[in-house]
């Protein structure tokens, strides 16, 4: 990967990172918010992989996704289904 890729990453996710801890912090509760967020969006996780027999799309379950759908909730877990089915990887 080169390295301008890497560095446009790294500075993504800190971007994504500090979005999302704003929005934390701004609620009564953060918390509970960030808590209640991580566990919606590792359960939207496993409902993908459940009903993945049946519709033919799954996500793996890696450091990645579960870290992706913890820390984004449900819109993470979305651009993970999404980023599959723009690049899909045989």
């Amino acid at each position: 990967m080169a390295i301008w890729l890497k560095w446009a990453l790294i500075v993504l996710t800190i971007g994504i990172g500090l979005a999302v801890i704003i929005a934390a912090l701004r609620s009564r509760h953060p918390l509970r918010q960030v808590l209640s967020s991580g566990v919606q969006g590792l359960c939207a996780l496993g409902f993908v992989n459940l009903l993945g027999g049946f519709t033919q799309v799954s996500l793996g379950i890696s450091w990645l996704s579960v870290g992706t759908g913890f820390a984004l909730g449900i819109p993470g877990v979305v651009s993970l289904l999404l980023l599959k089915l723009i690049f899909p990887v045989l």
